[in-house]
């Protein structure tokens, strides 16, 4: 079973067991017929009880919310996060700097991310700051073909170093999303706490014919988003979609992932 296959169990135990009342929670996939995804997560689990030493590890912190990966992914994993740490402490790169932060905040949205991506497509991270989501994708799904960029120089320098010490099937490009789509057609393009989605498609107008999608995460104030983006004409020949739908785990706060695509042209 590939990665991407072993998703979406691991996701299902995060959120408990299907609910015949509600009717929500997992459906199968119209755009891949060889993957389940998740449409929306109905809760967060309770936590496993840990020991106070045994929440010192990464491996702990996946296991108290029921997160199960292969060793040599979190081993890689915890590798990112002592590197992404030690750089953290020169320049600000991240507020997770503990393993639980790091697991209930870039892990789960990472694989909420993941769960939506075609296996072998060329995928950009605008904007990964400290790495989050292209890294981790990097390391939990090997088979995309995975560019990062950051337009902050600083920023760059250490992801690119934090990438090289891993050896992580990632390039990462010290630019501006907008540069590279002058050059690049990408299938997917994903981000997370880059912009407010106005400004975000303002910057991706003119890049259409190069991107064939955006997968982007929200919080709770999607909507209002949306609608702001619609106001604006933002939105114009563009189709919306949420995708999924997901509680932070020990928090009462709802993420979301929304595919954003160009509407077909009509045929003459």
């Amino acid at each position: 079973m590939g990665v991407a296959q072993s998703l979406l169990p691991m996701l299902a135990r995060r959120v408990g067991p299907w609910s015949s009342t509600s009717g929500r929670y997992t459906t199968s996939c119209s755009r891949f017929k060889s993957f389940a995804v998740l449409s929306s997560f109905t809760a967060s689990p309770t936590p496993i009880t840990l020991s106070d030493t045994q929440q010192d590890t990464l491996a702990a912190a996946l296991t108290r919310y029921q997160i199960d990966l292969p060793p040599e992914q979190v081993e890689q994993l915890d590798r990112y996060c002592q590197l992404l740490w030690s750089w953290n402490e020169r320049l600000n790169l991240t507020r997770h700097t503990d393993y639980q932060m790091f697991v209930t905040r870039d892990v789960v949205d990472t694989l909420a991310l993941a769960e939506h991506l075609t296996p072998g497509t060329r995928v950009l991270d605008v904007g990964t700051g400290g790495g989050v989501p292209g890294v981790i994708l990097a390391i939990v799904r090997a088979d995309l073909k995975l560019t990062a960029c950051e337009s902050v120089q600083k920023k760059f320098a250490a992801v690119h170093a934090i990438v090289q010490e891993l050896a992580a099937p990632i390039e990462v490009v010290h630019a501006r999303a907008e540069e590279l789509l002058e050059v690049y057609h990408y299938d997917t393009l994903v981000a997370r706490a880059v912009a407010p989605l106005p400004k975000l498609l303002y910057w991706l107008e003119p890049y259409w014919n190069g991107i064939g999608e955006l997968l982007i995460i929200k919080g709770r104030n999607w909507t209002e988003e949306r609608h702001a983006a619609r106001e604006l004409g933002r939105l114009n020949r563009l189709e919306l979609r949420r995708v999924a739908t997901y509680q932070t785990p020990d928090t009462d706060r709802e993420s979301v992932v929304l595919r954003i695509w160009r509407e077909e042209e009509p045929l003459e």
